[in-house]
């Protein structure tokens, strides 16, 4: 299946990204700035799984960035939506096999600890994986990578040290912690973010670590970074919407945009 998708995109352009930046809820507007861009809808490729959630648009958009090739997933597909998570980071290992080294994550994400705030960045040092399965269960693919991939430095220190320069260049405070993907679509109870808490988590959301742990095992070096839209169930003291999610997305966009185009320059 692999190797039909990457025949088809290779029908319509030879171009090979080094960066793979992943956006989440709201956070598209760092597309405005591609050069040289082209665009090719999830569902024109054969067998590729398409975007069904509010605010993904289901593309990549491929171009010139900061000076560097980037392939942009603009918007990912989730668990909640019925895909397998096989089927979820099937984008991921595509966009490897035409030639990006890099991946960025980006995700709208619950706060947990309680000295984040609505709007806040926090850099992904680390993730908990217990709740959901693992992309890697199955038979292995020995081209995309080894049957037990070491999973200690998952977020490259190297990347996280540039963001971090970055955003004390620009002057933008960044958090840092643990992220924890649940598979949704239902929000965290009470109880649930008590209990991740006293796992360490510092943030909750429903993507990110499967595509990570894919990412790490066909050979990316990957780093994350969660904008905390609003506070985790419980901590919050009103009801949590996803219009509120979006609704953060976009009002911080363009500040992890001007740091994410910062960064990636200095790969």
């Amino acid at each position: 299946m692999l190797e039909q998708q990457f025949e088809y995109i290779r029908s319509i352009t030879d171009f090979s990204p080094e960066i793979l930046i992943i956006l989440g809820s709201g956070l598209g507007d760092i597309c405005d700035g591609i050069e040289d861009r082209i665009e090719i809808e999830y569902g024109d490729i054969p067998s590729l799984p398409v975007s069904t959630a509010p605010k993904h648009e289901g593309k990549f958009i491929f171009g010139t960035l900061s000076g560097r090739r980037v392939a942009i997933m603009q918007g990912r597909v989730h668990l909640y939506e019925g895909y397998t998570p096989q089927e979820a980071v099937n984008h991921i290992r595509l966009i490897r096999l035409l030639g990006a080294k890099y991946l960025v994550i980006t995700n709208a994400a619950g706060g947990i600890n309680i000295g984040f705030r609505p709007g806040d960045l926090m850099m992904i040092d680390d993730h908990i994986s217990l709740f959901v399965p693992s992309p890697l269960v199955g038979k292995n693919d020995d081209k995309l990578g080894t049957r037990f991939p070491d999973m200690s430095e998952v977020y490259s220190k190297r990347l996280r040290k540039i963001i971090s320069d970055c955003a004390d260049d620009i002057g933008v405070k960044l958090q840092n912690g643990v992220y924890v993907q649940l598979t949704g679509p239902a929000f965290e109870t009470p109880a649930e973010i008590r209990a991740l808490a006293s796992l360490g988590a510092d943030a909750v959301g429903m993507s990110s670590v499967i595509e990570a742990e894919a990412a790490k095992h066909c050979g990316y070096e990957v780093c994350g970074i969660s904008l905390i839209s609003n506070l985790a169930c419980g901590i919050s003291k009103t009801p949590i919407t996803a219009e509120e999610v979006h609704e953060a997305g976009e009002k911080i966009t363009p500040v992890l945009s001007r740091l994410i185009i910062n960064s990636i320059g200095k790969f």
